[in-house]
């Protein structure tokens, strides 16, 4: 098993353009400090499984997140939905789900991502 989720952090802050959408670093691990604070980004990781075994050792980890893109205003979501794209993208990630929901109990645009990796495991 494999800890990636600075990369997925730096990736995501890293992108100056998703910051400058998002208004600042608005990027949380699972549940953000401010119910309030929209838009934002919420991440976790959603499996991480070794693959390619040798002599009982595993030679890749599959990983995979969910990325969250929170807001009220709906129109926010495409182009904050492209630059995560993009930078998860550069990051070795591939895309392998996200849909458009409205989550009526909070009265939020809600678009979950998400996205797998490959990587060697390092001994």
């Amino acid at each position: 098993m494999i800890n990636l989720k600075p990369l997925v952090v730096s990736a995501l802050e890293s992108n100056q353009a998703l910051i400058s959408l998002l208004g600042g670093p608005r990027i949380y691990f699972m549940v953000a400090p401010d119910a309030e604070e929209f838009p934002r980004i919420t991440y976790f990781e959603l499996n991480n499984v070794d693959e390619d075994y040798a002599d009982d050792d595993p030679f890749f980890s599959r990983v995979s997140f969910q990325i969250s893109i929170w807001t009220k205003d709906p129109a926010q979501i495409s182009p904050i939905a492209l630059e995560v794209d993009q930078s998860m993208g550069n990051a070795g990630f591939y895309r392998t789900f996200t849909t458009d929901l409205f989550e009526d109990d909070i009265k939020v645009f809600h678009k979950p991502m998400r996205y797998s990796i490959i990587k060697e495991v390092v001994s």
